[in-house]
């Protein structure tokens, strides 16, 4: 094994902490990516009570397992977003509060801040999750879209997160942005443009997802090696496109994830389109030796026989990297 495997919690997060950690062993893994909803890891306890967060690291040690990172994606989400009723069914009652969207999103930004130092408390240097975008619903519009709005955008985006990831900085903790539609980086154009806005900082990184990608079409081999030191953490995720009935396109057609006629949707792992093989050798070449964790979702199958075969997948395809050239022993001997 050259890397834990672990699961991402946030699609089980209906099931009590102490159930999905004795799944969690059942099914194979190695640890948790912990979702700071349900009651995986509470934030405002985390960021106050280093017992509490001993009491997660004793859970999970009882089932054998381990966590190298925490997620945050919910409240994230929120930092830059326009503010509407979707928000009310993801953000717990005290970011949500009154509703109005300038302080749903500076509540949501204190708790991003907050999130760094509950973290720091818990023994994790990674906080994985979402930043939002104001400018998402620009992203194919008419009347025209000038370009002063999006950089607008950006702006925002570095206005809102800065003092965030200056928190993070104080807390030694970075912050892995999942490359996803909807955010403010989707793909390597505006991943490079993100970084740009935050002048290259340290404590933005990113959490390398590539379903996402996949399916749009961007060369997601090509995002590890072009950021290769912002990997800060790494999802394992399949997709699949190009299966639908021709009606739905990729902008989704407003159907839901499991509709026969969508163009494409997302897969239990090595089920998709994804070539895992390739990401692994990427992986490997730049150095990466974090975790490898299974973010599961596929709406035509059993998620724990999903989670339990990505798990055996996961393991089978991962290697370590060579410390020596394959025909080394034709080298002569130095003297």
């Amino acid at each position: 094994m050259a890397r834990p495997v672990t699961l991402f919690t946030g699609q089980w997060a209906d099931l009590p902490f102490e159930t999905i950690c004795a799944k969690a062993n059942s099914f194979g893994f190695d640890g948790l990516e912990l979702a700071c909803w349900g009651d995986h890891f509470d934030v405002t306890q985390g960021c106050k009570s280093k017992t509490y967060c001993d009491s997660r690291h004793e859970t999970l040690a009882r089932h054998g397992l381990k966590t190298w990172a925490i997620s945050n994606h919910l409240v994230g989400q929120a930092v830059c977003d326009n503010i509407d009723e979707r928000h009310k069914a993801i953000l717990p009652p005290h970011v949500r509060g009154n509703g109005q969207p300038d302080d749903v999103r500076q509540r949501a930004a204190e708790e991003m801040m907050r999130t760094a130092h509950a973290a720091k408390n818990l023994g994790v240097n990674v906080v994985n999750g979402f930043t939002g975008s104001s400018i998402w619903h620009l992203l194919y519009s008419f009347p025209p879209v000038s370009t002063t709005m999006i950089d607008d955008g950006f702006e925002f985006f570095a206005k809102m997160w800065n003092p965030i990831l200056d928190e993070f900085k104080s807390c030694g903790v970075k912050f892995a942005l999942e490359v996803h539609p909807t955010e403010i980086a989707f793909d390597i154009a505006t991943a490079e443009r993100a970084l740009d806005a935050l002048k290259h900082r340290h404590e933005f990184g990113f959490n390398f997802d590539p379903s996402h990608l996949g399916y749009q079409h961007v060369d997601y081999v090509k995002f590890i090696r072009r950021f290769a030191d912002r990997i800060y953490h790494t999802h394992m995720k399949d997709v699949w496109w190009g299966h639908g009935d021709g009606t739905v396109g990729v902008f989704g057609g407003h159907t839901n994830f499991g509709d026969p006629r969508r163009y494409w949707d997302f897969r239990s792992l090595g089920r998709g389109d994804i070539h895992f093989e390739d990401i692994i050798v990427a992986l490997n070449d730049i150095g990466y030796t974090g975790p490898l964790s299974v973010e599961w979702e596929d709406s035509r199958m059993d998620r724990e026989h999903g989670a339990t075969e990505s798990c055996a997948f996961v393991r089978k395809l991962d290697f370590k990297s060579s410390s020596r050239a394959f025909d080394a022993a034709f080298e002569k001997p130095s003297r």
